[in-house]
């Protein structure tokens, strides 16, 4: 039973709300009405320009290892590709953390907000230290599976290594940036982030060339710097937000209770099975590339991804925005507002990467050398650029409605779509085609059919309206 929509001072059975908690009651209020929720671009363009800077990062990197040649290269990407891997229980969280903020924020109860904002960050941080383990561990096991050769493979085992060092660094900044987000604001994260990627680019070219006394550490400095990257900007989140100097407070008691803990898991755990496919998916489409076509090919993809993740900047803002205003508009009882947040999200979408897309289409030869001077990996990555700028707008679509579907807490269904997509769909083609004997272009080309078939299943899902239902509109704190 719901004692109503600002998140009720009595609580039976509870200890008295503190003056900080009381405080956040009456201050709830204000975020109730309409017109204090933020508007599409407001949250759209500082995710943006985030993720655009941490694009450009990306791409620093990219051509500073490129100097060290495509075995460097390689090693990197695949490091990368399971670093990634073992954060998919950071990403079921986060996507709990932004349903369950939002919906919070839109009804006003910024308590509620408070609490799954502190349930969230211990349950990352108690997962980062179980993950920084097998991390450690078994890194060389895990990067000998792509089929890359020894010294790769050495390059790989050391990049794992020393990211998964500083897991917990990650999930503070992944966790409080979603809930920061998911309640609206979005420049919190921008400032923070920024500060970080220009301290990684200085740190970046030092450790892995060397010098002031440091030895040059080759694609182990890479990683290295990365990850105090991480740590500058997660001691910044949590120190704000110990100070109750964010828009999302921290509350000392109250926020482990077992409901809301089940809660984020619930709606947490589809996202991160779904993370679990899409890594496997991308395991074994890059096994099939290392073992039948090379260290170029592989290669080649690394550069290509980074490359267009210029591109794809665009489509995760979108995907913020589409998951935070749906969120917001359905915690406050306003489906219409929600359904019309999610259509413009994937508008927006689609029209800037799909601009962005015929760029690099357009580029695509003088990208790639400038990244790499070989003439194969130049080629190669030449055509998967190709490739994936056609296929903006279809990414555009899963970015945006697969957000905001996610804001909603239908997370289900995005799990399906991805597995049929690049399962049913990357993979089988990438088998078949390899198979054949076909070149890699045509491995390369699979990805068609896993954005045509995740973009219809996804606008289907939207049109349908059911995500509309799939969770509660109320508080774990409000029932009895």
């Amino acid at each position: 039973m719901q004692k109503g929509t600002h998140g009720s001072n009595k609580r039976v059975g509870r200890k008295p709300l503190s003056r900080a908690e009381q405080n956040a009651v009456e201050r709830s209020a204000a975020f109730t009405d309409a017109s204090g929720r933020p508007g599409i671009w407001q949250l759209a363009l500082p995710a943006i320009a985030g993720n655009l800077l941490y694009g450009i990062v990306g791409l620093v990197q990219t051509k500073i290892v490129g100097r060290l040649g495509a075995e460097a290269l390689a090693a990197a990407g695949a490091g990368q590709r399971i670093f990634f891997a073992l954060q998919a229980v950071m990403m079921a969280i986060g996507a709990g953390t932004a349903a369950l903020v939002s919906r919070a924020w839109g009804r006003g109860d910024e308590l509620e907000a408070a609490h799954v904002t502190s349930a969230s960050l211990v349950l990352a941080v108690a997962f980062a230290l179980v993950l920084t383990v097998p991390g450690v561990l078994f890194a060389g096991s895990v990067a000998s599976i792509f089929g890359l050769d020894a010294h790769t493979v050495e390059l790989a085992t050391q990049y794992i290594r020393w990211l998964s060092i500083f897991n917990v660094a990650f999930a503070v900044n992944f966790i409080l940036g979603s809930a920061l987000r998911a309640a609206g604001d979005a420049w919190i994260p921008l400032w923070v982030g920024a500060a970080v990627n220009v301290l990684n680019v200085p740190l970046l070219y030092w450790l892995v060339f060397g010098g002031y006394g440091v030895e040059p550490m080759g694609v182990l400095g890479a990683a290295v710097a990365s990850g105090l990257a991480f740590v500058v900007g997660a001691v910044a989140l949590a120190g704000l937000w110990w100070r109750q100097a964010l828009r999302v407070r921290y509350v000392r008691e109250g926020s482990l209770e077992r409901a809301r803990l089940l809660r984020l898991l619930d709606i947490g755990y589809p996202a991160g099975v779904e993370q679990i496919v899409v890594q496997a998916g991308f395991f074994v489409f890059l096994m099939i590339i290392g073992r039948n076509y090379g260290t170029q090919a592989f290669a080649a993809y690394g550069i290509g991804v980074t490359l267009l993740n210029i591109c794809m900047v665009a489509g995760f803002g979108f995907s913020i925005a589409g998951s935070t205003l749906v969120g917001q508009h359905l915690g406050a009882n306003d489906s219409a507002g929600a359904i019309k947040s999610g259509w413009r999200a994937m508008q927006f979408a689609i029209a800037s990467m799909g601009t962005l897309g015929v760029i690099a289409v357009a580029f695509a030869r003088p990208l790639a050398r400038f990244f790499i001077t070989d003439p194969v990996t130049v080629e190669y990555t030449a055509e998967l650029t190709w490739m994936l700028g056609a296929m903006m707008p279809l990414m555009a679509i899963e970015f945006a409605i697969g957000g905001s579907l996610r804001g909603a807490g239908d997370t289900r269904f995005p799990l399906v779509c991805t597995f049929l997509g690049l399962i049913g769909m990357r993979v089988s083609l990438a088998i078949l085609f390899t198979w054949l004997g076909l070149p890699v272009i045509w491995v390369y080309g699979a990805l068609i059919g896993d954005y045509v078939l995740k973009g219809v299943l996804l606008v289907w899902r939207f049109r349908s309206g059911r995500w509309k239902y799939v969770i509660a509109n109320d508080a774990v704190g409000d029932r009895t």
